[in-house]
């Protein structure tokens, strides 16, 4: 004979009403998370796997940020690059128009502006830090404020303050790419032709290729040039090509790395992409089976409180009576 009691009835539905809420906030969770678990036991034997997935893109994600850093700076030092190679060139013309002109009396006051413009490229910042100071990413590389300032000074190297240290970046497991440049590199053979034009200027003898040209006096630089003075500044325009050049170079370079670092972010976007399809592959998540997981269990949990609420009126001892 079955027994059928009232209490019975209750203890079914309520654990019927209790097992749909935990498929509900289960098929919840996962929506909310898009993983079929929130941790690695609710993956059983696939759990080691996804632990090796979530490793390697743990590691892949490290090297797209170191990538992408690298990368703002690269592109920051191109920009600087650029300025400072404009105020090179920028110099070079105001010396050859002055000569084709024969007038040189605003040629001193266009070099000034002219160096002003390599200056601020050679002391760019980025992050907080100056580009081209190697490891001394705190002070301003290149020190000489003006023209005068340089020639002043007991050597051209003096006006540099980086150090020897050049920034490196590690852009995946086996390469490690140097990012940085020096201002002393970058700057330095234009650095010494701006100080021997105001040398010049400042009546003191400039020796240039083992020609001395000696100037008639302080204030040379200026009104008609004679035919020293010419000699001088056609030497010079050699020197301003040569450094120029060198910014090219150091600029190419630059442009080198760029390319080099955003092929390898390409290729680790591309990886974690794919890493992302494999765990979400072993993870199992269906978006669409979740929701209808959870439309389920919320009609079971109607049809649960239903019941319930049907077991509130309905009583064994009403009927016996």
């Amino acid at each position: 004979m079955t027994r059928v009691a009232t209490f019975g009835n209750y203890q079914s539905a309520l654990l019927n009403l209790m097992s749909a809420q935990s498929r509900a906030e289960l098929a919840q969770e996962r929506i909310d998370s898009e993983k079929i678990a929130t941790n690695m036991s609710g993956y059983g034997r696939g759990a080691e796997q996804l632990t090796s997935l979530t490793s390697t893109k743990a590691r892949l994600e490290g090297f797209i940020g170191a990538g992408e850093s690298a990368a703002a700076r690269l592109s920051a030092q191109d920009l600087a690059m650029t300025r400072i190679y404009e105020g090179g060139t920028g110099a070079r013309e105001a010396i050859a128009d002055g000569i084709a002109a024969g007038n040189i009396t605003n040629l001193m006051t266009e070099l000034g502006l002219q160096y002003q413009h390599i200056q601020s490229g050679l002391n760019a910042e980025h992050q907080g830090s100056y580009l081209f100071g190697g490891g001394r990413g705190d002070a301003a590389p290149a020190t000489a404020k003006t023209m005068a300032d340089l020639a002043a000074a007991p050597s051209t190297a003096s006006t540099f303050a980086n150090d020897d240290l050049k920034q490196k970046s590690r852009i995946d497991e086996n390469t490690l790419v140097e990012t940085g440049f020096l201002a002393s590199e970058i700057g330095g053979p234009l650095t010494d032709v701006f100080r021997n034009m105001q040398a010049y200027q400042n009546g003191t003898p400039v020796v240039i290729g083992g020609v001395t040209y000696t100037p008639t006096g302080p204030g040379t630089l200026t009104g008609q040039p004679g035919a020293g003075v010419v000699a001088f500044l056609t030497a010079q325009l050699t020197q301003f090509d040569r450094a120029n050049e060198g910014v090219t170079n150091q600029t190419a370079k630059n442009g080198l790395v760029q390319n080099q670092v955003e092929t390898a972010l390409n290729a680790h976007e591309s990886q974690n992409l794919a890493l992302d399809k494999m765990m979400q592959d072993k993870a199992g998540y269906d978006p669409a089976q979740a929701i209808t997981d959870l439309q389920a269990a919320q009609v079971a949990i109607e049809a649960s409180a239903q019941v319930i609420n049907s077991l509130r009126s309905t009583s064994l001892l009403e009927l016996l009576r």
